[in-house]
């Protein structure tokens, strides 16, 4: 019997934050050089589809507290063009990903 190739179908994603997260020291405290211009965001990786993935965050199941608390909504803009990935290729694009978005001046909280 032939062995299927495996399927990718980790994903990160990108949540856009409600300005009020600013208020938060332990997000600032992450995020010394924030042009205020720019919005704040969660980064994120899951191996569930992004939108179900932001839906269980506000439903309060396996929720970061600043999604739960200040989640607007998705930003497919930045990350859609990574997905889907392997699960070691997610666990590393998750990081760079934010650490992109931080030095180009957003607010970034990643877990």
């Amino acid at each position: 019997m032939p062995r299927r190739a495996p399927t990718h179908h980790h994903h990160v994603y990108v949540v856009l934050l409600s300005d009020d997260v600013w208020n938060e020291p332990a997000f600032r405290a992450a995020n010394p050089e924030h042009d205020i211009l720019k919005p704040c965001l969660y980064v994120g990786m899951t191996g569930l589809d992004p939108d179900l993935r932001f839906d269980r965050h506000m439903a309060g199941i396996q929720a970061n507290r600043f999604v739960l608390k200040y989640g607007v909504r998705l930003l497919p803009e930045l990350y859609q063009v990574y997905n889907p990935m392997p699960y070691s290729a997610a666990c590393e694009m998750e990081v760079e990903l934010a650490i992109g978005l931080r030095e180009a001046g957003y607010g970034v909280w990643q877990a």
